[in-house]
């Protein structure tokens, strides 16, 4: 079983920016983690995810070019540096983490691997005012 522990939400105007962290703990983390977003009503979406043996990442449409994925694996802390902020971003943000260790695959594939609630945090809510 793995742990996340999401932290540095918060609110902020259009174009401002916000880091997320996440303390990972566990007997065994795999090497796919990402960030997923949820708005009330919708499904949730991947938004970052990043395979750390690569490094391999991958980014949805909505975010690329503004936010960026990145681990530090002295303290086990995966982050989200979101940048250029838009009422649109607003959401919980799940941090995710997978338990297995996966050898050999993409930033992409991890993306789908986390869709499962099981491997999420709590979450932080972001909330970008126009």
């Amino acid at each position: 079983q793995v742990q996340a522990a999401e932290s540095g939400g918060g609110s902020v105007q259009a174009g401002g920016s916000l880091r997320l962290s996440c303390a990972v703990s566990g007997r065994t983390v795999g090497y796919c983690m990402g960030w997923f977003r949820q708005v009330p009503g919708k499904e949730g979406e991947a938004v970052a995810a990043i395979y750390t043996r690569g490094p391999s990442t991958y980014y949805s449409d909505s975010v690329r070019g503004r936010f960026i994925i990145s681990r530090d694996s002295a303290s086990s802390t995966l982050y989200l540096q979101m940048n250029s902020l838009k009422p649109d971003d607003t959401g919980m943000y799940y941090c995710a983490a997978d338990p297995r260790i996966r050898d050999f695959v993409s930033g992409r594939y991890c993306a789908t691997v986390l869709a499962s609630r099981d491997y999420w945090g709590q979450g932080t809510q972001v909330t970008v005012s126009s």
